[in-house]
């Protein structure tokens, strides 16, 4: 009986050592992100706000009074790309906001329907860990946004 409580408690100090090693890597990149957008916010001169989970945005034109929800289908018009400028992607879309990346989720329902701007995701609110086709891991995306239509 001794052996197997030792055994779970090794279990579980391993599990916690690496959930906390874990929330320490977490942390650091987020503090790598939030320098990188700091730094292209300055050198691009941009008025940029920041939300509570670290996303930063731009609003040239506020749109009208109607904002879309997750449940909302949007079209966008957008060009996204990395802070030295390289273009990832670029496209007009209708699609569902609950099936799109954190950070456009967030931020999307700050534009009113005809709005344009910016969004500056940090890795987390994007594509994280998980490298995509042109986009590497933790990597920062800076989208240039025109909300046209939500349904």
């Amino acid at each position: 009986m001794k052996r197997l409580n030792n055994l779970l408690l090794l279990t579980l100090f391993a599990a916690v050592t690496l959930a906390l090693g874990s929330c320490k890597k977490d942390d650091d990149i987020a503090a790598k992100d939030d320098k990188i957008i700091r730094d292209y916010i300055a050198a691009n001169n941009l008025d940029a706000e920041k939300t509570a989970s670290g996303l930063y945005y731009v609003i040239d034109e506020p749109g009208n009074s109607q904002h879309p929800t997750l449940a909302n289908e949007v079209r966008v018009k957008y060009s996204g790309y990395f802070t030295d400028g390289k273009v990832f992607d670029e496209a007009t879309l209708t699609l569902p906001l609950y099936g799109v990346i954190k950070g456009w989720q967030e931020g999307i329902p700050l534009f009113g329907k005809g709005g344009k701007g910016m969004l500056l995701i940090p890795s987390k609110l994007g594509y994280g860990s998980d490298p995509r086709p042109g986009i590497p891991a933790n990597a920062v995306l800076i989208f240039n946004i025109h909300l046209i239509d939500i349904k």
